[in-house]
């Protein structure tokens, strides 16, 4: 017997390091969730909600893993070369899929059931905490009703496969399908947001114009969720840039000349695929009018922003679930790491932030689903839908990797949720125009729409006079949109504080004292910063970080 044979295989004993988080209610006790859906009217939801929200916690966050581990291949040609085009995902993608598809997501919007738009972008809240790459072609299918909207007889057809609320994965003609998704091929490498640039031709086959067929020959630098039904996509006619929908597969049952040339090797969203494809004078019919393509396609992008702005509140809310969960369990130099003030402050700013994105994602919402029968709900989407998008797209990379300091070196680690998220955060920043495209959007939202600004204005005026700390904001603002030269410059300036202001007003309304106190002393009067953990004293910090903290169901309370 050798001397060491006695001695244990372990050096030491495991202790001190938190219980993962996951298998928890991640709807019923998000308090800022709940009371934000109940104030929408959104409260009639409450339990198809609790149901995902615990779904979405526990299964999807365990195919969420999965799914992002192994990654979506691309099969360019069968075994007896025939050309196939055909990318396979890991079953976990589709199961991804068909609980998000099937709870509603791609419907609730257009099924005029009141709160439906409501809850579906609560929906949206809690899948994209755990799994955040099937967002893209979840997000692209609801956004396409509006545009298909445009042309009666492609909507007669296309509209009831994305409302049948059902996923599937097979590779034949829509029409034999349960139900559909859709994609979007817009961007062209020469232009990227400067669409007008696209070089894409299309040629009718027969007649010209709207729901009539074309052949479209050109190069997409970008194609999001390259499997699916059918894309919107633009391309140039006699008349101008142009709009239509393009199937995988043409009227004849043949697979549609759409060749997928490569995947993209992406930063982050990896179990969705995005692809670079040609168009081999593929069928394609026009929707909307000749030479009317970015008003026809910008129906779509108005609702693929949205959901960036849903999405990223979504990815801060579960960093800082992650990173409160974390230091509730934690010890360091002899205390729990949620009663070090320092640590205390940073939490709370955290989770401060979380909550006003929250708020400012489903005021959009709300708007959106006012809009068509109230022209100051419509008003106020179209200025602060690009507001919303720079924002809070911008601050999620700040508050993920805030999140991750909070969990020290395991917020670097792949075993944690964290990588992932901060590897998913920029994307909504540059996806559908990136920031400066959104500020300017912002300029030309108050110039060619001459009710934005006034319907913004009124709709601040109730915070505005009974917190004067928020007049600054206000001036600035103002400043920025009254000098013709210099706005561009002044834009992102600008749009900045017109974003500290909604929040604040969403704020003042929420009748929390705790949220109040913060946006006041935090965020209106100390300016801002850039980085958290910098909230003056004395505030209700402890409030603020209980009210953020997640509760697993079998862990006892720390």
């Amino acid at each position: 017997m050798r001397q060491t044979d006695h001695l244990p295989f372990y050096t030491h004993q495991v202790e001190n390091q938190p219980e993962p988080l996951i298998d928890y209610r991640a709807f019923g006790d998000d308090q800022a969730l709940t009371e934000v859906v109940n104030q929408a009217g959104g409260g009639h939801w409450w339990e198809m909600l609790e149901t995902y929200g615990i779904q979405a916690a526990s299964e999807l966050a365990r195919h969420g893993i999965k799914a992002n581990r192994h990654l979506p291949r691309l099969n360019t040609h069968d075994r007896y070369g025939h050309r196939i085009d055909r990318v396979d995902f890991h079953p976990s993608y589709h199961a991804l899929m068909t609980a998000g598809i099937g709870a509603g997501m791609t419907r609730l919007s257009w099924t005029g059931e009141a709160g439906g738009r409501i809850a579906r972008s609560a929906l949206m809240y809690l899948h994209n905490q755990f799994e955040a790459g099937t967002m893209c072609p979840i997000t692209m299918t609801h956004a396409a009703v509006p545009a298909l909207q445009c042309q009666a007889e492609l909507a007669r057809d296309w509209v009831p496969r994305i409302l049948a609320g059902r996923y599937d994965a097979d590779f034949r003609p829509a029409e034999a399908k349960l139900g559909v998704t859709i994609g979007m091929a817009m961007t062209e490498k020469q232009g990227g947001s400067d669409v007008r640039a696209n070089t894409t031709t299309a040629h009718p086959i027969d007649q010209a114009g709207g729901g009539q067929a074309y052949r479209l020959r050109g190069h997409k630098w970008f194609c999001s969720a390259p499997m699916s039904d059918a894309f919107l996509s633009l391309a140039q006619t006699s008349e101008g840039l142009s709009c239509f929908l393009v199937p995988r597969w043409s009227p004849e049952g043949q697979l549609n000349r759409v060749q997928i040339q490569r995947l993209k090797d992406k930063l982050g969203n990896c179990s969705n695929a995005s692809s670079e494809i040609e168009y081999l004078d593929a069928f394609a019919w026009m929707l909307g009018e000749p030479g009317r393509g970015v008003p026809t396609i910008i129906k779509m992008v108005a609702e693929t922003r949205l959901d960036c702005a849903i999405g990223s509140a979504a990815l801060m809310r579960q960093a800082v679930a992650q990173a409160i969960d974390h230091c509730h369990q934690r010890r360091a130099f002899g205390q729990q790491l949620t009663s070090q003030p320092l640590m205390q402050n940073v939490l709370a700013d955290l989770a401060l932030e979380s909550e006003l994105a929250l708020r400012f994602a489903f005021f959009l919402a709300n708007c959106f689903e006012r809009a068509e029968k109230d022209d100051t709900a419509e008003a106020l989407a179209r200025v602060a839908t690009p507001i919303a998008k720079y924002w809070l797209c911008k601050r999620a990379v700040h508050v993920v990797n805030e999140a991750q300091e909070c969990l020290g070196g395991a917020g670097y680690v792949e075993d944690f949720i964290l990588p992932r998220l901060f590897r998913e955060a920029p994307v909504n920043a540059i996806w559908e125009g990136s920031g400066n495209v959104q500020c300017l959007d912002v300029l030309r939202a108050c110039k060619r729409d001459p009710a934005c600004l006034p319907a913004l204005e009124s709709w601040l005026a109730p915070m505005m006079s009974a917190w004067p700390e928020a007049s600054p904001w206000l001036g600035q603002a103002t400043k920025g949109l009254s000098d013709p030269d210099q706005a561009p410059i002044l834009a992102r300036q600008t749009v900045e504080a017109l974003a500290l202001l909604i929040q604040a007003r969403l704020a003042h309304e929420s009748g929390n004292d705790t949220l109040i106190a913060l946006v006041r002393a935090g965020r209106l009067k100390a300016g801002n910063p850039s980085l958290f953990g910098t909230l003056p004293t004395p505030l209700p910090l402890g409030r603020m970080i209980e009210r953020a903290s997640p509760r697993p169901l079998d862990r006892k309370a720390p």
